[in-house]
């Protein structure tokens, strides 16, 4: 294995979604994905993918993503400007995370190495 190369999660309003992880997260829409494939969205994130499914998100049992962050605190920062509620950042081993949620209430981890 070489690296993990998407995570999908289900939106229930894909625009409203596409409108926060581009906006707020600062992930780029790919125009890769093949319209065949029903509602959905690809968002490029460094070398990575998160596909967007349009359906109803299944109940929150701890399940996430991370995103690599260089600076938490900046970060953080700057999404509570912008209106997101984000957790204020815990250590966790030899780094610190946050966390907030996409509107579908899917739960996005911040991770500062």
């Amino acid at each position: 294995m070489a690296a993990i190369h998407h995570v999908a999660v289900v939106v229930d309003d894909l625009e409203q979604s596409v409108g926060f992880y581009t906006r707020a997260l600062g992930f780029r829409l790919s125009a890769e994905r093949p319209s065949t494939l029903g509602p959905g969205a690809w968002l490029d994130v460094g070398g990575q993918q998160l596909h967007l499914i349009e359906g109803t998100p299944p109940s929150s049992r701890g399940q996430h993503f991370a995103v690599l962050v260089d600076d938490l605190d900046a970060e953080i920062r700057r999404l509570r400007a912008d209106g997101v509620d984000v957790s204020d950042p815990v250590p966790i081993g030899g780094a610190r995370q946050s966390f907030l949620a996409d509107p579908s209430g899917n739960a996005i981890e911040l991770h500062e190495k």
